[in-house]
């Protein structure tokens, strides 16, 4: 079935600290929405697949690294990660317990069920920039797919984690020679900037190119070692 030949069916609707989350299913596919702007699909994941791989390449073969997901998402990142078995420690951070509920025995759960039965795996269910400035563990790799991008964030508190104050709770949660990856909607040089401004190193964007429009990006910076 092509996925835009009937209308969206919701599955779950939930208000919850943060406003409303709603899963839906359309056609094929499952779709994530929060406050009514769309977040993510079960259409694609390469750029989700990028992500976690390209944190993993710039650690120059660490072995057994720890990994830090922020945004579960539909899964995608998770999925991958767990089934690479180079990486150590998967933590998966997320806010919404909705989202959480979808993975765990909800309509999600085809994606991401052999992932979350890995031992390796963790969802934490917390904010992630309280996580980041609070939290105790340290890691080897932060893949950050929270927003549309450092540029289009879904709410207004997530603005904090693009700051200058954000980006050095980053480092900090960072081992040294840790690697922060961040997804975007679109390239951001300005984002590229404060990543320098904040310490980071090799600081690049790989794209990912799409159907239409400007293509995907990863942001990557590494911490001093």
């Amino acid at each position: 079935m092509h996925p835009h030949t009937t209308a969206p069916v919701v599955l779950d609707r939930r208000e919850g600290p943060h406003g409303e989350v709603v899963l839906r299913r359309h056609g094929d596919l499952l779709q994530i929405i929060a406050n009514g702007c769309f977040l993510m699909d079960t259409s694609d994941g390469r750029s989700e697949r990028l992500l976690v791989d390209a944190a993993r390449d710039a650690l120059d073969g660490r072995p057994r690294p720890a990994l830090l997901i922020g945004g579960l998402g539909v899964g995608f990142s998770l999925a991958h990660a767990a089934a690479d078995p180079r990486w150590g420690r998967i933590d998966v951070v997320e806010r919404e317990q909705a989202i959480i509920d979808w993975h765990r025995g909800g309509p999600l759960a085809e994606l991401s069920g052999p992932a979350l039965a890995d031992p390796r795996a963790q969802i934490l269910h917390t904010d992630l920039v309280a996580h980041l400035h609070d939290a105790a563990r340290t890691y080897d790799a932060l893949c950050l797919d929270i927003d549309n991008g450092p540029e289009w964030t879904v709410t207004e508190g997530n603005n904090s984690l693009y700051s200058p104050a954000g980006l050095t709770a980053c480092a900090h949660r960072l081992n040294p020679g840790g690697v922060l990856a961040v997804w975007s909607a679109k390239p951001s040089s300005t984002f590229d900037d404060a990543l320098r401004n904040a310490g980071f190193q090799q600081v690049r964007a790989e794209e990912i190119p799409v159907a239409r429009g400007v293509p995907d990006v990863v942001h990557l910076g590494v911490r001093a070692a």
